[in-house]
């Protein structure tokens, strides 16, 4: 290749640029393209500013033109560059998203308007690439909660240095009942309000409750009673009769007298949606109060209930189908998810049968639920 630049003068060889940018062949303009890519990445902290206009000026001129690799190299040199011209910014940020990706997520010549108009127009690849710039603004973070994909959000959501307001946070607070993968890393978002925690509080797992009780200022008695009353509002419990109630404990207790309580009865009642006696049978069972057996029952996370029910000896093939069933209970119906199955049973294979009625001894005795929890022990 010939050199362009006088070693003595250290200047570029305007000419030959120009010579060979008047060539219209797809492998000369990828050359110059090339040429210049090493330029810059030679030379990028002695260019003169005559010198970087001319080549910047070739490049805008060129750029479609030349191969792929070519592209992705100049969006790779260009990205950090403050001055690079944005019309020349604005073609590699549209192009293919491995070109694209370095000018996403570094360069600053990119302006909000640039961005959201690549979040609405552009790939899904494009819109995690945005999410991970540093410092994004409102404006762009409202956007990208505007796509409404769930990678997406979540990755924004991992960003430390995004800056999400208020009215965002509230809105993707309320779709976090739904999305696990939203729960944790708001949590640890620092302008999450207390107020947010405790909305949240109702709806995760026990070792996010564990991490906003630890951090913040909440009335744990206050948060026990909510959860108290969910679950009893989830299940319709609100609507169910005096004599309902009254029926199905005696059922139940008849049942204890014969010695029939088992667990393919508990998965009965609740198959035939019979929950008032399913609730007084597992009552029976685990010799809970019924306000404890609601809250360990129809919790978000299931944690209580494996560890009730490997106490009392329930196998895991029933546990599961218990768990399935629960979950379809409180949900509106709604099929527990694969994956919050696979988490919950995970749990109930490595807990130690002994730490589990350990447990379920301290809940008998009406101790705090959460810190018994915590001496939970699990296999390896």
């Amino acid at each position: 290749m010939r050199k362009l630049a006088d070693q003595s003068q250290q200047t570029i060889d305007s000419e030959y640029l120009f010579r060979l940018a008047r060539k219209k062949s797809a492998d000369s303009r990828t050359a110059l393209a090339a040429t210049i890519s090493d330029l810059f990445e030679e030379r990028q902290n002695t260019l003169s500013e005559r010198e970087r206009t001319l080549m910047f000026d070739i490049l805008r001129n060129v750029v479609r033109e030349v191969e792929v690799k070519v592209r992705q190299h100049l969006s790779q040199r260009l990205g950090g560059f403050t001055d690079a011209p944005i019309e020349l910014i604005e073609i590699l940020a549209n192009d293919s998203i491995e070109v694209a990706y370095p000018v996403l997520t570094k360069s600053m010549v990119l302006r909000d308007a640039h961005l959201i108009e690549i979040i609405r127009n552009r790939t899904l690849e494009h819109q995690l690439a945005v999410a991970i710039r540093e410092n994004i603004t409102e404006d762009v973070a409202q956007e990208l909660v505007d796509t409404g994909e769930t990678g997406v959000i979540a990755t924004l959501l991992k960003n430390p240095s995004a800056n999400i307001s208020q009215a965002t946070m509230q809105y993707v607070v309320a779709k976090s009942k739904n999305e696990n993968s939203f729960q944790e890393p708001l949590l640890h978002r620092r302008n999450l309000t207390p107020e947010m925690a405790e909305q949240m509080f109702l709806w995760v797992s026990a070792a996010l409750r564990q991490y906003i009780l630890k951090n913040f200022s909440l009335d744990q008695m206050k948060i026990d009673n909510l959860l108290e009353q969910v679950a009893l509002e989830e299940i319709g419990q609100d609507s169910v009769t005096g004599g309902e109630e009254a029926s199905a404990k005696t059922l139940s207790q008849e049942l204890e007298k014969e010695g029939l309580l088992e667990p393919n009865m508990l998965l009965t009642a609740l198959r035939d949606g019979e929950v008032p006696l399913f609730v007084s049978m597992f009552c029976r069972m685990t010799k809970l109060r019924e306000t404890l057996a609601m809250r360990v029952l129809f919790e978000p996370g299931g944690e209580g209930l494996a560890i009730a029910c490997k106490a009392i000896g329930i196998d895991r093939f029933t546990f599961t189908e218990i768990f399935s069933q629960t979950r379809k209970a409180r949900a509106g119906g709604q099929i527990a998810k694969k994956s919050d199955i696979e988490n919950i049973l995970s749990l109930y294979k490595r807990m130690k049968k002994e730490s589990a009625e350990k447990v379920l001894r301290q809940w008998q005795r009406n101790t705090d639920y959460l810190a018994a929890i915590r001496q939970i022990e699990l296999d390896n």
